[in-house]
């Protein structure tokens, strides 16, 4: 059973590499000015991808902690938070293709500002991280509920319908 106080923890870890995701995507785009700022931005969304991963790492393991998880109503779990799993590959999917295509764009000619269609299209889907945002905090938010982590009657009626 996850226990409060590290409950809180996690959550707090959850919402910091949340808010650097959201800080990275807000500036990213203001320095890029010169080569040595490139390097530098170039370390940041990669701490940036990390960041998503970490926490992709985080709510899995908050899924396996879970009495749900470990009464092996595994299918439940993930049918309830589909949306968040999904929303969240996809996001770090785009996140990495636009670091790396912006990356070997920018880096191979830092003194014009390059952006083709298909870049632009691809940063307007993957600034929709507001909803990654929104999708996953309330994720966090929603393990924290003790019906997850004990058994009870709400538990047991949905063991008996996967039985069935």
């Amino acid at each position: 059973m996850l226990q409060t106080s590290n409950y809180s923890l996690v959550l707090s870890l959850q919402f910091l590499l949340l808010s650097y995701d959201l800080f990275v995507n807000s500036f990213s785009e203001l320095l890029q000015k010169t080569p040595v700022i490139q390097l530098v931005l170039f370390m940041c969304v990669h701490i940036q991808d990390i960041a998503v991963l970490f926490n992709i790492i985080i709510i899995f393991l908050m899924f396996f902690n879970t009495f749900v998880f470990q009464a092996g109503l595994v299918n439940l779990l993930f049918h309830k938070f589909k949306g968040t799993i999904i929303l969240t590959a996809v996001y770090f999917a785009l996140s990495i293709s636009l670091h790396v295509w912006v990356m070997n764009l920018r880096w191979k000619n830092s003194n014009s500002f390059i952006w083709t269609d298909g870049l632009q299209m691809l940063f307007v889907f993957q600034r929709l991280a507001v909803l990654y945002c929104y999708f996953y905090k309330r994720t966090a938010v929603r393990l924290g509920d003790p019906h997850f982590y004990q058994d009870s009657l709400w538990l047991r009626k949905e063991f008996m319908q996967v039985r069935r």
